[in-house]
């Protein structure tokens, strides 16, 4: 609407007569009646008065008017260059914020999507470990693997003869019960790990990769959050070429 058309409507909103708001502001009936008619700008002391018998703020007053109305005719007015420096340091804060949010959306978009790709928080690799056996107290680690070499060892020391070697290597079969361990993260060639009777040594068989569901879902939260940061520029452009046409 045009700065008279509010003039008007501010008085008829208030049940004021054309004489008793020329009388409230000071000016001539026929004044007032060239500015609800857009046939006259009025002065600054003009437009200041108009506030003070409406009782209303700037921002107030120019609710509604044209914004082409309120950067031409009505800019050379002080408190209407004051009040345009305002509403423009308020949108550039506005636009600041919606930029930094967009931005930040999208690297921490990117961020979690490369987190999920890479599998660096959720390892996609599994890591293969077997145990022979539960090794007793005071025997090596490796006493299933070399079992048969220990012994033949104590049968040419004359620690044991042949059999007692052959007893022994059957008790080793015995004693065999292999159990395995995946893991989702690498625990070198080799760790022990105390079992009820003495020791089990889980050793590195392989390792494979599998798949993590979440790594999905951190891909896909990456994917979306990336996207809403780009839209978040994309609006933002539209609307300040949209302001500025």
């Amino acid at each position: 609407m045009n700065f008279g058309e509010r003039i008007k409507q501010l008085r008829t909103e208030r049940n004021m007569t054309q004489p008793q708001l020329a009388d409230a502001i000071g000016i001539e009936q026929s004044y007032l009646s060239k500015l609800e008619n857009d046939k006259s700008v009025p002065s600054s002391d003009i437009f200041q008065a108009i506030l003070r018998a409406f009782g209303v703020e700037v921002e107030a007053l120019l609710t509604g008017v044209d914004d082409n109305i309120i950067r031409g005719d009505l800019k050379q007015i002080p408190e209407v260059a004051e009040y345009l420096k305002k509403s423009m340091l308020v949108k550039v804060h506005s636009i600041k914020r919606w930029l930094f949010g967009s931005a930040l959306a999208s690297v921490l978009g990117l961020t979690i999507f490369v987190a999920g790709y890479k599998s660096l928080l959720f390892s996609s690799e599994s890591y293969s470990y077997i145990s022979a056996g539960v090794e007793l107290p005071g025997e090596p680690s490796n006493v299933f693997e070399n079992s048969l070499l220990f012994l033949n060892k104590r049968l040419t020391a004359g620690e044991i003869n042949e059999q007692q070697r052959e007893r022994l290597a059957l008790e080793y079969a015995k004693r065999e019960k292999l159990d395995s361990m995946i893991l989702n993260e690498y625990r070198g060639l080799w760790f022990s790990v105390a079992v009820p009777g003495g020791t089990r040594t889980y050793k590195f068989s392989g390792s494979s990769s599998v798949e993590q569901l979440p790594n999905r879902y951190l891909m896909l939260l990456g994917l979306l959050l990336t996207f809403s940061g780009l839209v978040g520029f994309f609006i933002e452009y539209r609307l300040r070429s949209v302001k500025m046409s």
